[in-house]
Order: C-alpha cells, then sequence, then structure tokens
C-alpha cells in the first residue's frame, strides 16, 4: 500500500512539472507571437509608406516626408548611440533625443492621416499642408544641427588622437634609433682634418 502511494505521488509530481513546463512554453510562444505580429505590422506600414511615396500628388509627398523624418531621426539616433558607446559627454542629449523622437511620431502620425484623407477627398485643407510642413522642416533641421555637433565632436577626439598617436610615432623612432659610436665621431673628426691639410698643402 505504501508503495502504491509512493509511485502516486511521484507520477503526480512528473505531471505537475510537465503541466508547469507546458505552460511555460505555452506563455513563451504567445509572447513570440506577439512580437512576431507587431513587427510584421511595421513592415506592413513601412512598405506601404514606400509605395505611396512612388505616386504624384499631395498624398504621395506627404508619404515622401514621412520617409525622411523617419531617416534623420534614425540616423541621429545612431550618432547620439554611438557618442554614448565611447563616453562622451553628452549632457542632455539623450533625454532631447527622446522628446525628439516622440514629437516626430506624433508629427508622422498627423503626415499619415493627412496622406491618408487626401487620398480619398480632393477637399482637404492645403493651409494644414503648408503647416505639416514647416513642423517637417523644424524636425529635421534639429536632427541636422544634433548630427553636425556630434560630428565636430568626433572630429575634435579624432584629432587629439591623431596628434597624441603622432607623437608617441615620433618617440618611438627616436627611441630605435642607434646613439651615435664615439669612435666614428673621433673617425669622422681625422678624416676631415686630414683632408683639410691636404688641401692647404
Amino acid at each position: 500500500m505504501a508503495e502504491i502511494s509512493e509511485f502516486l505521488v511521484i507520477v503526480l509530481a512528473v505531471l505537475a512539472f510537465l503541466l508547469l513546463l507546458t505552460g511555460v512554453g505555452v506563455y513563451l510562444l504567445v509572447k513570440l507571437g506577439k512580437k512576431a505580429a507587431k513587427k510584421a505590422r511595421q513592415a506592413t506600414t513601412r512598405l506601404t509608406t514606400h509605395v505611396n511615396a512612388m505616386g504624384t500628388g499631395d498624398a504621395a509627398e506627404v508619404e515622401r516626408l514621412r520617409l525622411d523624418l523617419r531617416r534623420e531621426v534614425a540616423l541621429t539616433r545612431q550618432a547620439v548611440e554611438q557618442a554614448q558607446q565611447r563616453g562622451w559627454g553628452l549632457g542632455d542629449l539623450p533625454r532631447l533625443i527622446a522628446d525628439l523622437s516622440a514629437q516626430a511620431d506624433v508629427h508622422d502620425g498627423q503626415l499619415g492621416m493627412y496622406a491618408q484623407q487626401r487620398r480619398v477627398s480632393p477637399y482637404i485643407d492645403h493651409a494644414a499642408l503648408d503647416q505639416l510642413r514647416g513642423h517637417q522642416a523644424k524636425l529635421t533641421a534639429m536632427c541636422a544641427r544634433i548630427r553636425a555637433d556630434l560630428l565636430g565632436d568626433q572630429m575634435h577626439h579624432t584629432s587629439s588622437g591623431i596628434d597624441d598617436l603622432h607623437a608617441r610615432t615620433e618617440l618611438e623612432i627616436e627611441a630605435r634609433r642607434r646613439p651615435p659610436d664615439p669612435l666614428d665621431q673621433i673617425d669622422e673628426l681625422y678624416r676631415r682634418s686630414m683632408q683639410q691639410r691636404n688641401d692647404h698643402s
């Protein structure tokens, strides 16, 4: 009787463990499925934007503005991340980039809404398009200024590094030179003096 109860306990423990493993597996599969669906939606949105940008008219122009803005923000974010990895003092720039990215996302949504309305209806407020263009110009100009500033920092750091390397190279080459042999110098002086005597006589 005791052997049967021990066997049942072991079987129940194994079943509980298998049930736990199954639960964890299902959780991970659902999580991966959600991530894959989100990435697929983003890829579809990007592809749709690229296709719509190839057309003509206001809607296509707005889609091109969206692509330009995404590229500018991505390049700027990448430049800031590289500067952070190199340990440069960036001050509040990373926080500024986060705010700029959030504002760019809002602007992207407004551009997308305008483009969608423009595709389905010819009656749209053209003053709104001018305002969207103005916001676009400000956001892209901010990105360009941040990247230009970071490039200036990079040039400064590179210049300092090259100057330091040049100085070290010169010191190393100088240290590797063979010091002059005093006997060779004496021989050279003797040879010159004999040459001068011969020239005088």
